[in-house]
């Protein structure tokens, strides 16, 4: 459901949704889900000063705690 939700996120802030993408690997501290967007679109997602970034992540913590899952982290890819 994590890597469900942060696709529909970064689909809703991008010019083309077409290029997202989001793979789930497991590293040493948990989950880890990657996001790939168009070199263009990086910015949209990241933010100013990282603000869009964060707030994903946070919902991203908030919403594996909910579930009670494991720690999740969210990789930005370029």
């Amino acid at each position: 459901m994590e890597k469900e939700l942060i696709e529909y996120i970064a689909k809703s802030l991008v010019d083309d949704p077409s290029a997202v993408s989001v793979n789930e690997t497991e590293g040493e501290k948990g989950i880890v889900l990657q996001l790939k967007v168009a070199e263009n679109d990086i910015g949209k997602v990241i933010g100013k000063n990282g603000r869009i970034a964060k707030a994903m992540r946070t919902v991203l913590s908030a919403s594996a705690v909910k579930d009670g899952k494991r720690h999740y982290s969210l990789d930005i890819l370029d």
